[in-house]
């Protein structure tokens, strides 16, 4: 079942199995059927998400489903459509839409007839201007591209064309006041393109349309200045819906500026709204018609305003069914998929999130939806829309492409099943006569290279045996392991068919590189008895002075050192002739970085001391026989000896003493300082700015690092070094000037400093050499409130240098190194 790796007859679980017997033609190939991106009758067109522009698909989707606009689009005029007029398109130019409208015109073709199942947008994206990368507010986006083709399109001669927006999508409202003492009333009328309704704390749509619309009263600071009064007076204002346009756009206020946090966040509220939606309620002239039907829901899936994903739900004028636009991917809604705003959210639902309400039949509630899109109800059948001439043309090229595109992925698939078979009859051919029979001529080839050769994604590239040399240019008796012994026959075969070599055969095997591992063996299994041997000399009491030093930590790893050299030994009779593959060189250099990491590790040199003598710490080492330093010394002919009457370094004894005197004079001065400094060991002894103490109105300031130190010296007086100087120019600035305010000193900048009584401060200054003296002073009158009480600081603060540090901190804050992120991934909306 597998291969025997270190057995060269072994041609089993090589990779073989995949060839053997019958095989599927899709095993040859790993490119998708290039049908598959090919549109499906009656099918909607998909957009490709360029980045994060998932917002800008599922308006273009729902524009395009305009019937009206589309129309007057195709009928707006082009630099393209004149030049068809006179000679036709030049066919050895890819046409490049000058203008937004003829970007939108080309893309609003493609979505009707391309025989694509999507379409790439980014010629659009691009002359927009827009970052692919980066997501921007739908709902600012809907508002700024509607003024844009406006305004392109109000320079057109055609009145359909002209108006369409206009027609479409801009309706009227008034700001009425009215004055409470004389009813004056003044009204300014106003346009627009979308209602903004605010949904929190309402549940229905229709109670939003009435807060929108809600009379506010002007009262206070608030009054409104009366013409006829000729003074403020407290009055009433509300907004009068005065005419409608066919597509009513109702932006649903999800993204909220969140005061706390300096940032807009989203509201998760469900809002219920109805297929049917009657206006005659909310208007001022109640005599038209307002009755309007849903024609879209958009959507943004997530919790924050800053990420997530947009979608829409559109409904098919000519057809009256729902789908669902996903960018590439586009579903129709029907059955129980028929929900209108409802998607899952792409993070875990939060215990707090509430229950979605009961929705009776005809309406539907959302949390997700952003933007309720609602049509003009009317008798009259859906148009008909026939693609102008030049943009058919257009299409109709792009069509080509993509059926040349679909034959050429097609044909590549055609040529890799014939490649394949012709492959798969070549190895079940080959793979009968690999074997070697006894007493036939054989070569030996790499088991990497056969496996490249059964192994149907890469071709094989030329055989390379030079890996498997010694340094003699033969086969190295090591790298059997990873060979393969193979007849003649297929050898010849392989050698015609891919070149490469040197070819290894039966006189290839190098007998001095057998020779030289049987003599490494055999030191091995010799090491081993030594080692026996050595450990029962030690066992035995040395007399006199017959003995020798040796490391305790040598003679505990004595063995694994001796080890280490002959395996060093036996790499080094690997070494070919130069010509090793990747992975030989990399553990060659991981070889050499051990030994650079292990040179101080030599036998015996752990009782040398700094100055190349014998160490004076007696316990580091111990006395062996001179028999057992004898087969010590014939695996570590270079080791350092040192007899047992062999007197310890003398540099090393002086400074033992002088070690050990400063050891004392550091506890005697550790133990003066804390007893002349005790407020200054113990923090709760230590003045507080906050509440400043009565007795003293200066106080002294040193910086939190030097008492850390100081104490530090204090408790371990052998193991650190004492402090000498207080370093205070740290809390100044380069001019000399204090970096920190009274006010910071008793928040934030408190873990900064350390404060000091004026008692103790002469006492810092006999015991250690300071810098720079900072003090603060505190002034106030005889009988004073006590908040007017000043604190003087001895340097001043500096102001510039203050503002810096401050700018720096907020910087620091907002920059982030090794820091950890958590990412969550999603498969089928649901989270791994």
């Amino acid at each position: 079942r597998g291969n025997c790796r270190g057995n060269p007859n072994c041609l089993v679980g090589i990779g073989e199995h995949v060839w053997l017997g019958e095989i599927d033609e899709n095993s040859f190939h790993n490119i998708d059927d290039p049908n598959c991106e090919r549109r499906k009758k009656n099918a909607f067109v998909g957009l490709t998400n360029l980045g994060a522009t998932c917002y800008v698909n599922t308006f273009l989707q729902m524009w395009f489903l305009n019937l009206e606009l589309r129309q007057a689009l195709y009928l707006c005029p082009s630099t393209c459509s004149e030049y068809a007029a006179g000679e036709g398109l030049p066919k050895d130019k890819d046409y490049e839409p000058q203008t937004i409208c003829e970007h939108l015109q080309y893309l609003f073709a493609l979505l009707q007839n391309s025989k694509r199942r999507y379409i790439d947008p980014s010629g659009f994206v691009k002359a927009l201007g827009l970052d692919t990368g980066q997501q921007q507010d739908a709902q600012e986006f809907s508002k700024l591209f509607m003024s844009l083709l406006e305004d392109t399109l109000s320079k057109q001669k055609n009145p359909d064309v002209r108006n369409i927006v206009q027609k479409q999508f801009c309706g009227e409202y008034a700001y009425v006041t009215v004055c409470n003492q004389c009813g004056r009333e003044s009204k300014l009328v106003s346009k627009f393109y979308e209602l903004e309704l605010n949904i929190q704390g309402h549940k229905q749509l229709t109670d939003c349309i009435t807060e929108f619309l809600k009379e506010e009263k002007l009262e206070g600071d608030n009054r409104y200045f009366c013409e006829t009064c000729q003074s403020k007076q407290n009055a009433t204002r509300k907004i009068r819906l005065l005419s409608l346009p066919c597509t009513l756009n109702l932006q649903l206020m999800r993204f909220v500026f969140d005061r706390q946090t300096g940032h807009k966040k989203k509201l998760n509220t469900y809002i219920g709204f109805s297929e049917l939606l009657d206006m005659e309620p909310f208007m001022e002239q109640k005599n038209g018609v307002y009755v309007y039907e849903l024609s879209a829901v958009l959507i943004h899936r997530g919790v924050s305003a800053y990420s997530g994903h947009y979608i829409a739900h559109v409904k098919d004028p000519q057809t009256g069914e729902w789908y669902k636009f996903n960018d590439e991917d586009i579903e129709k809604m029907e059955g129980k998929k028929l929900q209108l705003g409802i998607e899952e959210d792409l993070a875990e639902p939060s215990k707090s999130q509430t229950r979605k309400p009961k929705c009776g039949k005809g309406t539907h509630c959302s949390r997700n939806a952003y933007m309720l899109v609602y049509r003009l109800q009317t008798r009259e059948k859906s148009l008909t829309i026939e693609v102008p001439a030049f943009l058919q043309e257009l299409v109709e090229r792009d069509n080509c492409k993509f059926e040349e595109w679909c034959n050429e992925m097609a044909e590549m698939r055609k040529q890799s099943v014939a490649r394949g078979k012709i492959k798969h009859e070549e190895v079940k051919e080959l793979y009968k006569r690999l074997p070697a029979e006894a007493g036939s001529p054989y070569d030996f080839i790499s088991l990497e290279w056969l496996q490249k050769w059964l192994d149907e994604s890469t071709p094989p590239k030329p055989i390379d045996n030079t890996a498997c040399l010694c340094s003699h240019g033969k086969l190295h008796p090591d790298k059997i392991s990873i060979m393969k012994r193979i007849s003649e026959y297929v050898a010849d075969f392989f050698y015609r068919r891919y070149g490469g070599g040197p070819r290894l055969n039966v006189k290839a095997l190098c007998k001095d590189c057998v020779v030289e591992r049987c003599r490494i063996l055999r030191l091995k299994n010799q090491l081993n008895e030594d080692y026996k041997t050595v450990t029962n000399l030690l066992k035995i009491t040395v007399k006199g002075n017959d003995g020798f030093w040796v490391g305790k930590a040598s003679l505990r790893s004595w063995r694994q050192l001796a080890l280490e050299q002959l395996n060093e030994q036996d790499e080094d009779a690997e070494h070919s002739n130069g010509k090793m593959n990747g992975n030989a060189q990399n553990k060659d250099e991981s070889n050499e970085e051990k030994r650079e990491e292990e040179e101080e590790l030599n036998f015996n040199e752990d009782i040398v001391c700094p100055h190349g003598d014998l160490c004076i710490s007696e316990n580091e080492r111990r006395v062996v026989s001179k028999e057992a330093w004898e087969k010590l010394k014939q695996y570590f002919p270079k080791a350092p000896e040192f007899p047992n009457n062999r007197e310890c370094c003398s540099q090393c004894k002086i400074l033992e003493r002088e070690g050990e005197e400063n050891e004392a004079l550091h506890k005697m001065m550790a133990s003066e300082q804390k007893t002349s400094l005790q407020n200054l060991f113990h923090d709760k002894c230590r003045p507080c700015l906050g509440s400043w103490p009565q007795e003293t109105d200066e106080l002294y300031i040193v910086s939190q690092f030097f008492v850390e130190e100081w104490r530090k010296f204090v408790r371990r007086p052998t193991r650190c070094s004492p402090v000498s100087s207080v370093g205070n120019s740290a809390l100044l600035c380069p001019h000399g000037g204090l970096m920190f305010t009274y006010a910071s000193m008793t928040k934030e900048d408190s873990k900064l400093i350390a404060l000091i009584w004026p008692s103790e401060w002469e006492r810092i200054q006999k015991l250690f050499v300071v810098d720079h003296v900072i003090k603060i002073t505190r002034t106030q009158a005889a009988g004073a409130d006590p908040e007017s009480t000043l604190y003087v600081s001895e340097p001043q603060l500096c102001p510039e240098c203050r503002e810096g540090l401050l700018c720096q901190q907020q910087r620091d804050l907002r920059e982030y190194t090794q820091a950890t992120i958590y990412i969550h991934k999603v498969v089928d909306n649901k989270k791994v």
